[in-house]
């Protein structure tokens, strides 16, 4: 029997993430010595007082449906999180608790885009974000954020974006792959084109607890009513917790957007798990000692690598501001070697130095390779001086 699949899923770009993964995995099985750099997840456990609150709650005898929006209690612990951080006011009505914060944009775009719909996603983006666009039938509409600007879109640049198709633009800040944060000013520029063109913002924030140097989060939907009025937030404990395995995001904003992806949810998931939405409440309402001690050891690992990285030949990199990703330029290094792109140098470093790396073609920039350092700091030194000695062995 011959299948045919359905066009939209013909239509997605295989996940270049997973295939270095693979990659990696194949050799290590073979007994090679990988050292991999491409994790999205924080290398720390859940919280004890998490899991504990999540096994009471196993225990209790919640093991049943919750409402498809999220338990309430839960919900009423995201509405007091964004009162005590943003000064941000939502209504239970205002919040819908998703599988996962993926989920979360996966059922926004389902529920407002029509066919042929555009979305603005700036470069680099996500790995996600165009094929959630590309599913819900509308068309990824690209703005590239130079280097220069680090990696950051103008105003400017999403004005001649935008037309009389455009539905939303993307904001992630700090952001994967860049770990750039945008300003209260920049943010307010982009603002106000958007209102002026009635432009929803969708503002991805699953990084906003791993900031560094100094810098704070600000949130476009706190810098005026009318902007919060136009935002959707797209949030999770998954980054900020260390709960990547658990599954719970949520968004907030338009009441009748939440109504809408509350009612496709109803359909598809019936509602995030409740174990974890129990662990979630525990992680919102308990103690945020870890979080604080993660994201020092997170700062602590960028200062040290940082320094190392930029020292090997054709690296350049403009130091993140949060997240835990660096993203250096390495096109000078491919060519100053043998390779004919960064995608062919990104896998002889696996293949002949043991380090997975996750090429910048997966997020829009093929002149980068995006590197993680959720990973000990003694195993992240080791990666650096492979790839160091990687460059100098092949240079022409």
């Amino acid at each position: 029997m011959e299948i045919q699949l359905a066009q939209r899923v013909k239509a997605l770009t295989p996940s270049t993430t997973l295939a270095i993964t693979a990659k990696a995995k194949e050799l290590k099985s073979q007994g090679h010595d990988v050292i991999g750099l491409g994790a999205g997840e924080p290398d720390f456990n859940t919280p004890q007082h998490i899991i504990d609150a999540a096994v009471q709650s196993m225990n209790e005898g919640h093991t049943k449906y919750t409402p498809s929006a999220g338990l309430p209690a839960l919900k009423k612990a995201i509405a007091a999180k964004f009162q005590k951080d943003q000064g941000l006011e939502y209504n239970l009505s205002e919040i819908i608790v998703t599988s996962g914060a993926k989920h979360g944009l996966y059922t926004l775009f389902q529920v407002l885009l029509n066919e042929g719909d555009e979305v603005i996603i700036p470069i680099p983006y996500w790995v996600s974000y165009p094929e959630q666009v590309k599913l819900a039938g509308g068309v990824p509409v690209y703005a590239e954020g130079k280097e220069e600007n680090e990696y950051k879109i103008t105003p400017e640049q999403l004005a001649s974006s935008i037309t009389d198709k455009t539905k939303a633009v993307i904001i992630n800040s700090p952001s994967n792959p860049t770990g750039m944060l945008y300003s209260p000013d920049e943010l307010k520029v982009l603002g106000d084109v958007c209102l002026k063109h009635n432009v929803l913002i969708i503002s991805d924030e699953i990084y906003e607890k791993l900031v560094y140097g100094g810098h704070k989060h600000t949130s476009i939907a706190e810098l005026s009513p009318e902007l919060k009025e136009q935002t959707i937030i797209i949030n999770g404990v998954s980054k900020s917790h260390s709960m990547t395995g658990w599954r719970i995001g949520y968004a907030a904003g338009n009441k009748e957007i939440i109504k809408a992806m509350t009612n496709l949810a109803s359909h598809s998931t019936s509602n995030p798990t409740t174990t974890a939405q129990f662990g979630s409440i525990a992680a919102y309402t308990g103690s945020q000692d870890m979080l604080n001690e993660m994201r020092e050891a997170f700062e602590h690992r960028l200062n040290i690598i940082y320094d190392k990285l930029i020292q090997i030949p054709g690296f350049s990199c403009i130091k993140p501001q949060g997240a835990f990703y660096l993203f250096p330029n390495v096109q000078k290094a491919a060519e100053m070697t043998r390779f004919v792109n960064v995608d062919d140098f990104a896998k002889a470093l696996l293949e002949e130095a043991m380090v997975a790396v996750i090429p910048g073609s997966g997020f829009g920039s093929p002149q980068n390779i995006r590197l993680s350092y959720a990973t000990s700091l003694d195993l992240l030194e080791k990666a650096v001086d492979r790839m160091h000695k990687f460059v100098k062995k092949n240079m022409k």
